[in-house]
């Protein structure tokens, strides 16, 4: 019985191995000024698009201890743990706070959320590979032209390799609190705002594909463009 059961403990953590979250900003601590997520011990992933889960991933509702200071036009660093084991395509999102409320109490709803990064695969012999996999830090530029101010800051990979069917997608998602300071005095308004839930659909097709037969199309990846200064 005893080797039975120590054999059914390796395979559950065989299998919940490749999967991974995004706890930490570069120089602070696990779950400090990111909200801690749903997976924070599971490290599963969301896989329905339509959930409100696909927001930030949230274990329970409000904020972070603390909110990261980062300047406009400088960098940020997300850290994964253990690191971006799947292949798929890894983008990043800000939301600016609405005037009255702070990082910590703004849930991110509503159409105010807009694309600042978005990996693309290279395509050899009909199958994607992303820059992204594989590593356990990635690191995103601040875009020079915001406004100073809270943001919420949210980090998306989804993993693609069981992805030819709706649902199989696999979204791992974090959300930090960062406030932006040193911006432009004629701050830009980001265009292309989209909501989550709202900005994907199960069929779209940077969600629904078969990366490793594309038949050498190029990748589409879901959601806006990216905003540009």
């Amino acid at each position: 019985m005893k080797t039975a059961a120590a054999f059914a403990l390796l395979v559950a953590s065989t299998q919940a191995a490749p999967h991974y979250t995004f706890p930490k900003l570069a120089g602070t601590s696990d779950w400090s000024s990111v909200r801690q997520t749903a997976n924070f011990q599971s490290n599963g992933p969301v896989t329905d698009v339509n959930s409100d889960a696909i927001r930030c991933y949230q274990r329970a509702a409000g904020g972070a201890p603390d909110t990261t200071q980062v300047k406009a036009g400088g960098q940020i660093t997300w850290v994964a743990n253990p690191s971006i084991y799947h292949p798929g395509a890894l983008s990043a999102y800000m939301a600016k706070v609405p005037s009255g409320k702070t990082a910590a109490d703004f849930d991110g709803s509503g159409n105010v959320w807009f694309k600042v990064y978005q990996d693309m695969p290279t395509a050899s012999g009909g199958q994607y590979t992303w820059p992204s996999n594989g590593k356990a830090e990635i690191s995103f530029t601040i875009p020079q032209c915001l406004a100073e101010g809270d943001y919420l800051f949210r980090i998306e990979h989804v993993a693609l390799h069981s992805a030819s069917a709706a649902g199989g997608a696999q979204f791992y998602i974090s959300c930090a609190q960062v406030h932006v300071s040193g911006g432009s005095s004629g701050a830009a308004q980001p265009g292309g705002l989209v909501s989550f839930p709202g900005a994907y659909k199960a069929t779209d097709p940077g969600i629904m594909i078969n990366i490793y037969n594309n038949g050498g199309k190029e990748y589409q990846p879901a959601g806006p463009k990216v905003f540009t200064c």
